[in-house]
């Protein structure tokens, strides 16, 4: 009997007000790193109407203007028409920012403490995190997250080069819902999209042209049946978006932003948090290991997830789970221990393993911060294929 259903993942694009604050506080983050590397940064940014509030805690060297930082980020997403009432030359700049507290410091400061159990380097916070991989795509991703960020990547194209379609917005949102039989994607049953537009554009219009010069022309011929079903700005009307329309805050769209669903999120944010924390680093380790053990052939579809303890180095907990999908007779208790062997899971080492005291952090906020095999994102390579086969003789 064949096994049937439906899957659907979203999207948002670069003018969504949660990405806006994302956007902020990753060029935040940037910022610190391209003068001080070992700048501790958590990042907090709230927008709404004509305010953006920039918070959090930031112990740096770097010498940062805020407020220009944040009007550069809203330039660049696009929020500079006269009509916009959050405009990038207008908006008021809030800053609350402190410094890292000392207590949590001294847990990921490689040095002894009283109290603390190692002197290396441990987690910045308790919590767990999981990586996913599987084959369905060339990205190695879930096929429904991989079609809704085409839409939103065409949509901002189109956008920021002003030519084909002049009343559109930055704010937008796509959802495509993938029919599966037998686990293999075989159909697109349902596309959404929702884009702010500008007023003087006829609904007719806006959903021509997301059929036509977007949807059409991103997703696969050969899943677009005469059954998919398009709904576009199906509300009819999308004039007030962005920050205008809806509140806007740093690390709300944890979804988006890793395995639209299908694969499992560990609970924490990653938008404005610099490496030390282990929310970010080892979400990114574990995408980083999963992506491996697809690419080697070990299992189809792989999934790992460990924890940690604050101000601990170690991982409390380490275990992989390929759904039954496991190749040439391993087990997954076989690929967690070649993962073990391969892998190290300390904080320090996986800031070491990725290279991640760089400003690359801005690269990641949109469409995804895994799957974006073009953008030199280290826990997108699959450099541990031969070392991986080799654990699991």
């Amino acid at each position: 009997m064949s096994k049937r259903f439906i899957f659907s993942s979203e999207s948002v694009g670069e003018g969504h007000p949660d990405k806006v604050a994302d956007t902020i506080s990753d060029a935040v983050l940037d910022a610190c790193l391209s003068q001080d590397k070992y700048s501790r940064v958590a990042c907090e940014t709230y927008v709404k109407s004509n305010v953006a509030v920039v918070g959090g805690e930031i112990t740096t060297k770097a010498k940062l203007d805020f407020v220009k930082i944040a009007r550069d980020a809203i330039r660049d997403i696009g929020y500079v028409n006269d009509d916009d009432v959050f405009h990038a030359d207008k908006v008021f700049v809030n800053v609350y920012v402190t410094q890292q507290s000392p207590d949590i410091a001294q847990g990921v400061d490689a040095k002894a403490a009283k109290g603390k159990k190692k002197a290396e380097q441990g987690a910045g916070d308790q919590g767990l995190m999981f990586g996913y991989a599987c084959n369905e795509t060339p990205e190695l991703m879930p096929t429904p997250i991989m079609f809704a960020h085409r839409l939103g990547r065409e949509l901002t194209r189109i956008r920021k080069a002003g030519k084909l379609a002049k009343w559109l917005r930055p704010d937008a949102k796509s959802q495509v819902s993938v029919v599966y039989e037998n686990d293999i994607p075989v159909a697109i049953s349902n596309v959404v999209i929702s884009t702010q537009h500008a007023a003087d554009v006829d609904h007719s219009t806006i959903e021509e042209f997301c059929i036509e010069e977007v949807i059409k022309k991103v997703l696969p011929k050969n899943l677009l049946t005469p059954k998919t079903e398009y709904l576009i700005n199906p509300t009819g009307k999308f004039v007030v978006g962005g920050p205008q329309g809806d509140t806007g805050l740093t690390g709300r769209k944890i979804i988006v932003d890793s395995y639209g669903g299908w694969g499992r999120h560990g609970g924490g944010a990653f938008s404005g948090k610099d490496p030390s924390k282990v929310d970010r680093s080892a979400a990114y380790m574990g995408r980083y290991v999963a992506k491996n053990i697809v690419a080697a052939g070990l299992a189809t579809h792989a999934e790992i997830q460990f924890a940690y303890a604050i101000g601990y180095p170690e991982p409390v907990s380490v275990y992989v789970n390929t759904f039954g999908t496991a190749q040439g007779g391993l087990t997954d208790e076989v690929i967690t221990e070649a993962v073990q062997k391969v892998f190290s899971f300390k904080p320090a080492d996986i800031v070491k393993q990725l290279n991640l005291l760089r400003p690359i952090y801005s690269k990641t906020t949109n469409y995804g911060h895994f799957g974006k095999i073009d953008a030199d994102l280290p826990w997108e390579k699959t450099d541990k294929v031969a070392a991986l086969k080799k654990a699991v003789r």
